[in-house]
């Protein structure tokens, strides 16, 4: 999830309390890769549309010099058949400035806001590269990161409860 630390809080120039704003300093692909395994006979029409998995994965950590790193993973598995179609996953990072947020609230910004900078940029490349494979465009539909994030830290709370429990 994440390992962060509140940046101190925002201040003008004047030493006045500043605005709260998330600002992007940088955006950039940290790894990236696609798979067709079956081409060219998977790029023939016909038979079933394929099943498509998708995953999807948010990362933050804060950096000694008070930016954060945010990495959103998209993975897109296609199989017709039980057989690959294609495999895509993207890494794409984000290097943010967030200003004036709560330590309290960081998290949710971290994980929920920061990925929504990031998908668009994200989605175009899936699209792209499954284009260039040979396929239609694929556009995965927009994300609903605060559902994924609630999703994410359930996913804790029951991996501590189990890693909790008193054996019987």
């Amino acid at each position: 999830m994440t390992d962060t630390t509140a940046a101190p809080p925002a201040t003008s120039e004047d030493g006045a309390p500043g605005e709260t704003g998330i600002r992007i300093i940088a955006q950039f692909v940290r790894d990236f890769s696609f798979e067709s395994p079956h081409a060219p006979d998977s790029l023939r029409a016909g038979g079933a549309p394929p099943a498509i998995d998708m995953g999807v994965e948010m990362n933050a950590r804060g950096r000694p010099d008070g930016l954060f790193e945010v990495d959103l993973k998209l993975s897109a598995r296609a199989t017709r058949d039980e057989q690959p179609v294609f495999h895509v996953e993207v890494m794409y990072g984000g290097l943010f400035h967030i200003a004036g947020v709560p330590e309290d609230q960081l998290e949710p910004v971290l994980l929920i806001e920061c990925p929504r900078f990031l998908f668009p940029y994200a989605r175009r490349l899936i699209s792209d590269v499954t284009t260039e494979g040979g396929f239609p465009p694929f556009l995965i539909d927009p994300i609903d990161f605060a559902g994924a994030y609630m999703a994410q830290i359930q996913a804790q709370q029951v991996h501590l409860a189990v890693v909790n429990t008193p054996e019987s």
